[in-house]
C-alpha cells in the first residue's frame, strides 16, 4: 500500500512538473513570437520611412548620377519592405494591397533607371510622394496600437485578429485601393489577370453546403458518408467558397469548392500509405482518367508524371486546336496526387483550370532551328504551347527540347513566341 501511495505521489509530482514545464514553454514561445512580430513591424516601419525619404529626395535631382542612386535605393528598399510586410500577420487584403503598391513604386524606379525617362518619373512620383506620406502617417497610427500591448501576446493576437472593418489598418486599406487605381492604373493584361485570379468569369448559380458535399462525394466516392465540417470563406475573400473538412476512418482531409457552380478548387487527403507498390503506372493513368471523366474534364492531357516512394504526381494541361495541330495551355492545368498502394486520389489542385484563359488568335511564323541555334544544337522534341509572358499576356509559343551535342550533353527546354520569335523562357534540364 505504501508503495502504491509512493508511486502515485511520484506520478502526481511528474504530472505537475510536466504541466509547469509546458506552461512555461508556451509562455516562452509566445514571448518569442511577440518579439519576432514586434521586430518585424519595427523593421517595416523603418523601411517605409526610408522609402518615403528616397522618393521625396528623387524629386530634387536633375543630375543623372544622383537620381539613379535614389532610384537604386528605392528599388532595393521596396523589395525589402515587401518581404517584411508579407511576414506580418496582417489580413490578406491589407498585405496584398501594400505589396502591390510598394512593388509598383520599385518597378517604376527600375524601369526609369533602365530607360532614362526621368521626366515621367518626376511627373508620376510627385503625386505618389504625397500619397505615400499620407499612408506613412496612417501606418504610424495603426502600428502604435500593436506596440502598445505591454509585451502581452494575447492582446497583440486579439488586435491582429480583428475583422477588416474594425482593424486599425482600415483607413490604410481603403486609401491603398484608391491610390493604386489612380497612381498605378492596371494595364489591360493586368486587369484581365486580376479578373481571372478572382474568378470573375464564373456566373453559375450558387449551391448550398449540402450540395457542395454531394459534389465532393460524386467526384471522390471513397469518402462517401464521412463526417463533415463545412465553413464558408471570409468576407474579404476574393471569391466565395466552401471549405469542407472530413474524417473517415484513417482518412483526414479537406476540399475547397466554389459557392458559384460548385467547382472543386483543391482537395487533400491524409492517410497511412503502404510503401509497397500495389498499382502499376499504367493503372494509375487509367484511374486518373476515370476521375477526369467523373469531373467532366474533357480537354486535358497528361504532360508530366513524377513519382516518389508513396505516390505519383501527375500534371495535366488543357489542350486546344491551333490549325491542324494541338497546343497545350499550360496556365490551365490540373495536378493530381495518386497513391501507389491503391490508386486512390490523395490530392488535387484545379485552381488554374477553373481560372481558364481566353485564347486569342496569333500568327504562327515558322522558324528554321538550324539558323536559330548555334551549330551542335540538336532539337529533340517540338510542340506548341500557350504560356504567359512577364506582362501576364497569354502567348502561343514553340516549345522545344534542345540538346547540345558536346561533352556535357546539356539539355534545355526553350519557349519561343510563334509571332515575334522572342525567347520567353529557357530552362536547363540537365
Amino acid at each position: 500500500m505504501k508503495n502504491l501511495v509512493y508511486l502515485m505521489a511520484i506520478a502526481i509530482l511528474a504530472l505537475g512538473l510536466y504541466s509547469y514545464d509546458t506552461k512555461a514553454e508556451n509562455a516562452s514561445l509566445q514571448k518569442t513570437l511577440h518579439a519576432q512580430y514586434t521586430n518585424s513591424l519595427a523593421g517595416a516601419s523603418e523601411k517605409l520611412s526610408n522609402l518615403q525619404d528616397s522618393v521625396s529626395q528623387s524629386l530634387l535631382f536633375q543630375d543623372e548620377a544622383a537620381l539613379n542612386n535614389e532610384l537604386d535605393n528605392i528599388w532595393r528598399v521596396s523589395n525589402e519592405l515587401r518581404s517584411d510586410i508579407s511576414s506580418l500577420p496582417l489580413t490578406r487584403e491589407v498585405s496584398n494591397d501594400w505589396i502591390r503598391y510598394i512593388g509598383n513604386i520599385g518597378e517604376e524606379a527600375k524601369l526609369t533607371a533602365e530607360t532614362g525617362d526621368y521626366k515621367s518619373w518626376q511627373k508620376k512620383m510627385s503625386v505618389v510622394n504625397s500619397n505615400l506620406n499620407a499612408l506613412s502617417d496612417e501606418w504610424t497610427v495603426a502600428t502604435s496600437i500593436y506596440f502598445d500591448q505591454d509585451g502581452d501576446f494575447s492582446k497583440w493576437e486579439r488586435v491582429a485578429g480583428l475583422e477588416p472593418d474594425e482593424s486599425p489598418f482600415k483607413n490604410i486599406s481603403a486609401n491603398l485601393k484608391n491610390y493604386s487605381e489612380t497612381d498605378f492604373p492596371l494595364t489591360a493584361s493586368e486587369s484581365d489577370y486580376k479578373k481571372k485570379i478572382e474568378l470573375k468569369h464564373i456566373e453559375d448559380e450558387e449551391i448550398t453546403k449540402d450540395q457542395a458535399i454531394d459534389v465532393l462525394e460524386m467526384l471522390l466516392p471513397g469518402i462517401k458518408d464521412a463526417t463533415y465540417t463545412v465553413t464558408q470563406s471570409k468576407k474579404d475573400a476574393a471569391y466565395p467558397f466552401y471549405h469542407i473538412q472530413f474524417v473517415k476512418g484513417s482518412r483526414v482531409g479537406y476540399a475547397d469548392i466554389t459557392v458559384k457552380g460548385g467547382h472543386i478548387l483543391s482537395f487533400l487527403s491524409e492517410r497511412p500509405v503502404q510503401e509497397k507498390k500495389g498499382v502499376t503506372q499504367e493503372e494509375i493513368r487509367k484511374l486518373a482518367k476515370q476521375f477526369l471523366e467523373r469531373a467532366g474534364y474533357k480537354d486535358l492531357e497528361i504532360v508530366e508524371e513524377r513519382e516518389n516512394h508513396e505516390a505519383w504526381h501527375i500534371s495535366l494541361a488543357r489542350v486546344v486546336d491551333v490549325g491542324e495541330e494541338k497546343a497545350y495551355v499550360y496556365p490551365d492545368g490540373i495536378q493530381l496526387k495518386v497513391s501507389k498502394d491503391s490508386g486512390e486520389l490523395l490530392g488535387l489542385n484545379a485552381m488554374e483550370y477553373i481560372q481558364k484563359e481566353q485564347i486569342k488568335e496569333q500568327p504562327v511564323k515558322p522558324i528554321d532551328w538550324k539558323t536559330f541555334f548555334r551549330p551542335g544544337a540538336v532539337v529533340e522534341e517540338e510542340r506548341m504551347a500557350y504560356t504567359e509572358n512577364d506582362q501576364f499576356m497569354l502567348r502561343l509559343c514553340y516549345e522545344v527540347i534542345v540538346r547540345m551535342d558536346n561533352k556535357s550533353n546539356d539539355t534545355f527546354r526553350i519557349v519561343v513566341d510563334t509571332d515575334t520569335h522572342e525567347v520567353v523562357k529557357v530552362e536547363n534540364l540537365m
